[in-house]
């Protein structure tokens, strides 16, 4: 797998958006951590099985849009990998280096954050 540079690393600037300190690609995530997705794609980073632009579409087309909630329902039992996502109400099965082109931030586990939501009820 060879996924450079990766996208947290890129300088901001007019090709770059900022994005929040703590955000990290979503194939660094945990089984139980919940997070909102900032920003999708590679800008032009080069992915070792798809083209940046086709890996980025593919996975706005699946619900990973900004601002979405994801949390992490399993990983595989060999190198974590795939990881078993949820996706809003989807749930959706990824190979870590295709998610490494997903930014999140907000990670709390998933026990945490529905105390916080029913709290709010």
């Amino acid at each position: 797998m060879h996924i450079s540079p990766r996208p947290a690393d890129l300088p901001a600037g007019p090709d770059h958006e900022t994005v929040p300190a703590d955000a990290r690609p979503l194939s660094r995530a945990a089984k139980g951590e919940v997070g909102r997705v900032v920003r999708v794609g590679l800008n032009g980073a080069l992915h070792d099985s798809l083209d940046p632009d086709e890996l980025e579409r593919r996975l706005l087309e699946i619900g990973f849009v900004e601002g979405a909630r994801v949390e992490i329902l399993h990983e595989g039992l060999f190198g974590r990998d795939p990881i078993a996502v949820k996706v809003d109400d989807m749930r959706v099965a990824l190979r870590r280096r295709e998610a490494e082109a997903i930014l999140v931030t907000r990670w709390q586990p998933a026990s945490l954050h529905a105390v916080a939501e029913d709290r709010r009820s």
